[in-house]
């Protein structure tokens, strides 16, 4: 029987990682993995399903590929990840191309349900989302330079306007020793960046060890041979405590970048949110960052239209924004989850007024970028390259102030011969239409 399985991966950092630890058990099991997808006998799309953007684009990759079945009957349709998590049987009966349909418990049993499938059962398995594995090999779909690392699984911290606690459980912290393994293969295999991912770092081992236990997890990650580069991402703002920040500030392999999501400054809005703070102690907070790591890039994020914003209160956020002067920042139009609390709050916008705030909050920060790469012209830069153009002989590559995905890239030119995932020291020349161009020193 041939056994040639395709992936389609969506969604953020924590979803790929699954997708690689699945990917490397089914090749470990005597499946192929083939990048074709018209040469698959089985398809798994791992979805998304946090905002309904990411719902509409995995409902458009499923329905993709299950048009590959027009040529193919044979072919075999899985859907795994969170949409499959959060609609279950509902995508069944939506899509009846889907021949399976199982919960991101279930992932470690990946092997047996494509046999299952193979076999042209139907496969629809839901088992405990607790059974979802942080252990495994991996075959890795970002550069082999660099690679993300899950320290947790699920989140506890029930923001309103958010679906993931339903879908993926409660918090679940992994231990540091199976985390130090991990990282020490990655960096044994190439890996020079290595990307700190949960729903929230900040939050990890309260479970396991009864107190936060990022500061120590990540002086450990420094000691790794290999490792140049660590960057964390997703660090929630009221546990921020002056032991991260100064790990930060002290460990030279740590970027000295932090991604701090806040949401917004309006304390009413925020409590609507069941998020903590206000304008003063965010304020208060960046201070004290940039003031103990003068070089820090802070990016953020916010929900603009959330329900019940006033216009006094979208006006707030916006001088937050002028105020603060973020070097990375992405304003989003609040999406209305179904099942969320947020979902049944009064003052809800119309869609229409959600973007146009947005669009504001996102056209300031366009300006406050644009000032802030002026003042980077004849400074050198840490950079990781990317990319080569063979047509303009330039490279392309990320700063520290650059998350992969996320973040902008920089164009430079080199007087000898450039790898990918070299780290190179790059004087920046110029910037245009907001990209930085320079040379390598």
């Amino acid at each position: 029987m041939s056994k040639k399985i395709g992936m389609v991966s969506l969604g953020c950092p924590k979803n790929q990682v699954d997708a690689e630890i699945m990917l490397s058990k089914l090749q470990n099991g005597g499946f192929e993995i083939v990048n074709d997808p018209a040469e698959a006998d089985l398809i798994i799309v791992n979805t998304c399903a946090f905002i309904e953007s990411a719902k509409k684009e995995s409902i458009e990759n499923i329905l993709d590929m299950a048009s590959y079945k027009d040529d193919y009957p044979s072919c075999r349709l899985l859907v795994t990840g969170c949409l499959a998590e959060r609609y279950r049987s509902e995508i069944f009966e939506e899509i009846p191309e889907v021949d399976g349909v199982i919960g991101i418990g279930a992932d470690n049993d990946i092997c047996e349900i494509c046999e299952k499938l193979l076999s042209f059962e139907k496969v629809e398995e839901y088992p405990p989302k607790e059974n979802l594995c942080f252990d495994g090999d991996r075959i890795l779909t970002t550069p082999s330079y660099s690679a993300y690392i899950k320290i947790a699984e699920g989140c506890s911290n029930k923001c309103t306007y958010c679906a993931i606690p339903s879908i993926r459980g409660a918090y679940r912290s992994r231990p540091a020793e199976s985390i130090l393994t991990e990282a020490e293969k990655l960096a044994k295999g190439g890996v020079k960046e290595l990307i700190v991912v949960a729903q929230d770092t900040t939050r990890y081992g309260e479970d396991l060890y009864g107190k936060n236990a990022l500061s120590p997890l990540l002086r450990s990650l420094c000691k790794i041979d290999g490792i140049e580069w660590i960057r964390v991402l997703y660090l929630y703002p009221e546990r921020i405590d002056d032991a991260l920040i100064d790990t930060i500030a002290e460990e030279d392999k740590i970027v000295k970048y932090m991604d701090i999501p806040v949401q917004h400054c309006s304390e009413r809005v925020l409590k609507r949110m069941n998020r903590q703070g206000d304008r003063q102690s965010l304020t208060d907070l960046f201070n004290k960052i940039r003031e103990k790591i003068p070089d820090v890039t802070l990016r953020t994020t916010f929900i603009a239209g959330f329900p019940g914003e006033t216009e006094e209160e979208f006006e707030e956020l916006c001088d937050f924004v002028s105020e603060m002067k973020f070097e990375r920042m992405g304003c989003f139009a609040y999406s209305e989850e179904e099942g969320t609390p947020a979902a049944r709050l009064d003052g809800m916008l119309s869609e229409e007024e959600r973007n146009r705030r947005a669009d504001i909050v996102n056209d300031l920060q366009s300006e406050i970028l644009d000032s802030i790469n002026e003042t980077l012209i004849g400074k050198e830069l840490s950079v990781i390259v990317e990319d080569y153009d063979g047509y303009t002989d330039s490279y392309y590559g990320r700063t520290t102030m650059d998350a992969p995905e996320i973040d902008t890239q920089i164009c430079f030119t080199c007087g000898y011969e450039l790898e990918d995932g070299d780290i190179v020291t790059v004087e920046v020349i110029n910037c245009v239409d907001g990209i930085l161009t320079g040379e390598v020193v």
